[in-house]
């Protein structure tokens, strides 16, 4: 891509995308949306017990400046100058959990990933406090009581770390989610970090009244948490701190939004009614609501989707959550070797083209949306001899379409106007099989920016468009047209049913697995 001084027209905005398998930064021109470089690093995961997800917080926060540094170079290789970058926008995995220490700096312990187990036994003793004719905690959150959300992950770290206890003591401790360590480390850090969130990323808290927009007071009571350790509430787009160092030294962090909202914004869903689904490591489908809070009777959450600026209204949006979707690709890469890049699998579904009857149910975190039912595990039915590995990266896919549906058909339910087609966005919709098999799944159009970077570029808009910036238009005559990829049903619709009842007939099999919780201890 040659590219002289001249071929920058306008002012850019930086995306940093911090992911659960990986962080990105992303450089978009803000006139056009077109993106200009990015780098990627992949970030490890530990599971120190069955169930326990936990990444180093500081291993995080190098790879968002190694992927600074390296995007920086590379516009330097284009002749752009990196003075042009106005803004930074931030996008971050949801719900992981970290403490650390306002005085030294340091993480207090590995960050807390969303798909972690280890707080069961601390749902269920919360659970049997609520009482059953005022779930106080679903109608002020929108969300169902679960291991998911960064409550109990906080409660489980006051109760099990010393480190954690001690520092809250000695008031010390601070905690947030992804944006806020990085956002705190960005702006300074112990000198002067600027301790925030977004109303997104707050409303995954299960301690955030999603009504009042502030932190509740009844909640943190609930859960134990004390107040003064919390970020405080921003909105979406508004500048929070400038970068103290690296590169991009003075230039301001100005939008923050969790990464499925982040993708909302992406995508353009600015309307009541329009949907996304993201296929990351996990996958999420978003609906707008607009400025109502729709409450779900099929097992959806509902959450805040945006407010891009402090004095915009805010808006809400119904959530079908699944845990594993580009993480059962990583476990066949990594736990059982039949891949060697995720890239791979396409290349084997290809070679078979079916399951041939095979069906994987991969709740290796029990299952989220619409069950919500911890006690499932992952399971492979329906083998016989003729099973291969490729069978089974047919079916790792289709499980992937398959629990989009049962997503999909709740939020019809709930919203009462179908879907006429799916926009799709994330990194596993560069595989061509899974977005046909998703089309006939469905059947309905799967629908696919020719640009899938959408989680970061909805930061990037936010930023962009922040007061102070301003150099992003939210217009929705000034938003750049996208060009689609369309897929199309290509099998019959009864052929499509027969295999969703089979799936549903797997998902049953997969539930009840765990009955007795191993007993939860402090660590090791």
């Amino acid at each position: 891509m040659a590219a002289s001084k001249k071929a920058v027209l306008g002012p850019l905005v930086g995306a940093v995308d911090q992911g659960t398998s990986s962080t990105r930064f992303l450089v978009f021109n803000s006139k056009t949306a077109e993106l200009l470089s990015h780098h990627q690093v992949e970030i490890k995961q530990e599971f120190p017990r069955e169930g326990w997800v936990e990444q180093d917080p500081k291993e995080i926060l190098h790879s968002v400046y190694e992927c600074i540094e390296k995007t920086c170079e590379k516009l330097g290789q284009l002749n752009i100058d990196i003075s042009n970058i106005k803004a930074i926008g931030v996008s971050n995995q949801r719900e992981t959990t970290v403490v650390w220490d306002k005085l030294t700096g340091e993480p207090l312990y590995n960050a807390v990933v969303w798909l972690d187990l280890r707080t069961q036994s601390t749902v269920e003793s919360l659970s049997k406090r609520i009482p059953g004719n005022n779930n106080f905690v679903k109608s002020k959150t929108g969300l169902p009581l679960s291991t998911y959300f960064s409550a109990v992950k906080l409660r489980w770290l006051l109760d099990n770390v010393r480190e954690v206890q001690k520092a809250v003591e000695e008031k010390r401790a601070l905690f947030g989610t992804i944006d806020s360590w990085l956002i705190w480390s960005l702006t300074g850090g112990v000198n002067g970090g600027v301790h925030c969130t977004d109303v997104t990323n707050a409303s995954r808290t299960m301690l955030f009244n999603i009504h009042s927009l502030e932190w509740d007071k009844q909640l943190c009571e609930f859960f134990g948490i004390p107040m003064e350790i919390l970020p405080n509430v921003r909105s979406s787009s508004e500048i929070y701190g400038l970068m103290k160092a690296g590169a991009l030294e003075g230039v301001p962090i100005s939008g923050c939004l969790g990464d499925q909202s982040a993708a909302l914004v992406g995508q353009m869903c600015f309307q009541n009614g329009q949907a996304k689904n993201t296929y990351g490591t996990g996958c999420f489908l978003l609906c707008n609501t607009g400025h109502k809070c729709v409450f779900s009777d099929h097992g959806l959450l509902t959450t805040v989707a945006y407010k891009l600026g402090r004095d915009k209204p805010v808006y809400y949006a119904l959530e079908g959550s699944v845990a594993i979707a580009g993480a059962v690709i990583r476990w066949l890469r990594d736990n059982l070797g039949i891949i060697k890049t995720s890239e791979e699998i396409e290349k084997l579904a290809k070679e078979v083209g079916t399951s041939y009857g095979c069906y994987f149910v991969p709740a290796f975190s029990g299952l989220y949306a619409p069950y919500w039912e911890p006690s499932a595990r992952g399971i492979i039915c329906g083998l016989t001899q003729f099973t291969n590995k490729c069978h089974i990266a047919f079916a790792a896919l289709e499980a992937v379409c398959f629990q989009t549906r049962e997503i999909l058909d709740a939020m019809n339910r709930d919203c009462g106007i179908p879907l006429s087609h799916l926009q799709v966005d994330g990194g596993m919709t560069s595989n061509k099989i899974l977005m046909q098999l998703q089309a006939d799944i469905l059947y309905i159009p799967v629908v696919k920016p020719s640009m899938p970077e959408t989680t970061a570029l909805g930061a990037a808009m936010a930023a962009g468009a922040a007061e102070g910036v301003g150099v992003w238009s939210l217009e929705p005559e000034d938003l750049s047209a996208v060009t689609m990829e369309r897929f199309e049903p290509q099998i019959n619709a009864e052929e499509s049913e027969i295999r969703y009842s089979t799936w549903k007939k797997a998902v049953m099999k997969s539930m009840g697995w765990v009955t007795t919780q191993s007993p939860e201890s402090g660590i090791p």
